[in-house]
């Protein structure tokens, strides 16, 4: 006997109410859905911003320490030290780290414990090369007779350089696996050995220029040290094993145009130093150095999240291509902008406190151009979205036309600014430079993303036997 079904009206409210009850399960899992995928990448990139937070923060309570505790003289030869030493960073993350982020996450998924074995053979490359270079220089300026703690700072940067970047290679395979979590550990040792290293020194009147590199350095060597011993048990041996020279060719390959780029981008924020510390005196280095300590917290966060976005992106390309790339830019560069201009308008409205707070009443004098330094500042955030879809798309080349066409412009109006104006000229020269390069790099990947994106799940780097 057939089961009798009604087909009149209450029998339709009966089925379009289940049609309803069904709708709403299934809006009711998909916010579910979004919400488990959103609590963890949250949380990872808190994590990650607090180890960023941690390397950044100690350098910025340093250079804040160092401003109120050593001579304007000693002061510029520490803030010529640390640009340099930020060139080294740049140069070491476009040849190792970010071509780390690319393979790692792709070619060399399935070996990371023998790819790390060759990323720390190139890193004793550059290790020798730096020590003898700066050993080289600080001779010279020894012989010259350079004062204000100069010759000092060149070998506190032989020494201690090396020491600090390995703790950038040692956090950033945590990073390939989207595990932040040890990596923050290091780097908390890292901000703990650093400062009370920089606190004994004071406290024994040891501190200067050297004395406070070597802290630094020292803080680089006991967390690379006691990061890679955890590694050691962690990491899985498998039977490939890259070489040195197939490693080396493909991170050239990559990192060549990366490496152009970020020596680019070094130019207009930091090239400044030297060049006010020769036109103006060493002591104004030291007040361009004071007043662009204070974008650092900010500019620091975008970077913490970085080695966690790039993997996530190039993946997010591999899915989704073209649309992919438009949404991740969009929504980076809306809170990249957005935040940055929050951070300023308290800052600014502040200003006066701040100063006398970090500084002790010393640089008082920059204080009328927080608001140049804000135009960079912000101008610097808003490039961080374009740049990374650009990175993720294995572009560089991209980004180094962006910055080229920047920095040109930079140097062609910044040096003669810089030698009529001193500090006022090179920081209205840095906030140019980094504004031309954001609207350089979003025209260019707007035009980039007109086109079919390629592949991305093979590597656009060949390397031939």
């Amino acid at each position: 006997m057939e089961p009798v079904t009604g087909s009149g009206p209450a029998s339709s409210t009966v089925r379009v109410s289940v049609i309803g009850d069904r709708k709403a399960e299934h809006s009711l899992a998909g916010a579910a859905s979004r919400l488990a995928l959103l609590v963890p990448w949250a949380m990872k990139g808190s994590v990650a911003m607090a180890d960023q937070g941690l390397i950044s923060g100690s350098n910025f309570i340093i250079a804040i320490l160092l401003a109120r505790w050593l001579s304007p003289e000693q002061y510029g030869a520490y803030a010529i030290a640390f640009a340099i030493y930020l060139l080294l960073l740049m140069l070491y993350q476009s040849l190792l780290l970010e071509p780390m982020a690319v393979f790692g996450s792709s070619v060399y998924r399935g070996c990371v414990r023998e790819y790390l074995k060759a990323m720390l053979w190139l890193h004793l490359l550059i290790a020798a090369g730096m020590f003898c270079t700066f050993g080289a220089a600080a001779a010279i300026a020894l012989k010259a007779g350079q004062a204000g703690g100069l010759p000092g700072a060149y070998i506190g940067l032989a020494a201690a350089g090396p020491m600090i970047l390995l703790l950038g290679l040692a956090r950033r395979v945590f990073y390939l696996e989207l595990s932040p979590v040890p990596a923050a550990c290091g780097s908390l040792i890292y901000c703990t050995v650093t400062l009370g290293g920089l606190y004994v020194a004071y406290y024994r009147h040891w501190l200067s220029p050297l004395s406070a590199l070597l802290m630094m350095g020292l803080g680089g060597l006991v967390s690379s040290a006691l990061l890679f011993i955890y590694l050691k048990s962690r990491l899985p041996s498998s039977g490939a094993s890259p070489s040195l020279r197939e490693t080396f060719l493909r991170h050239w390959e990559y990192g060549r145009w990366a490496l152009a780029g970020y020596a680019m981008m070094w130019i207009p924020a930091n090239i400044f130093y030297p060049l006010v510390g020769s036109l103006a005196g060493i002591a104004k280095a030291g007040q361009l150095k004071a007043l662009m300590n204070l974008p650092s917290p900010l500019l620091q966060t975008y970077a913490a999240l970085s080695p966690l976005l790039l993997p996530y992106a190039v993946r997010v390309l591999e899915r989704k291509g073209t649309a992919g790339a438009d949404s991740l830019m969009r929504w980076v560069g809306l809170f990249s902008i957005s935040s940055a201009l929050v951070y300023w308008a308290v800052l600014l409205l502040f200003s006066g406190p701040v100063f006398r707070l970090l500084y002790s009443g010393k640089y008082q004098e920059v204080i009328p151009l927080l608001p140049v330094a804000a135009l960079a500042s912000i101008s610097n955030c808003a490039f961080f979205g374009p740049a990374l879809v650009l990175r993720a798309m294995k572009s560089p080349v991209t980004v180094f036309t962006a910055v080229c066409v920047s920095v040109c412009i930079s140097l062609a109006i910044g040096v003669p600014a810089t030698r009529a104006l001193g500090v006022k000229g090179a920081a209205w020269s840095i906030a140019a430079s980094e504004l031309i390069g954001f609207v350089m790099a979003f025209i260019l990947l707007r035009r980039k993303l007109r086109k079919p994106l390629p592949d991305l799940a093979e590597s656009e780097t060949q390397v031939t036997a």
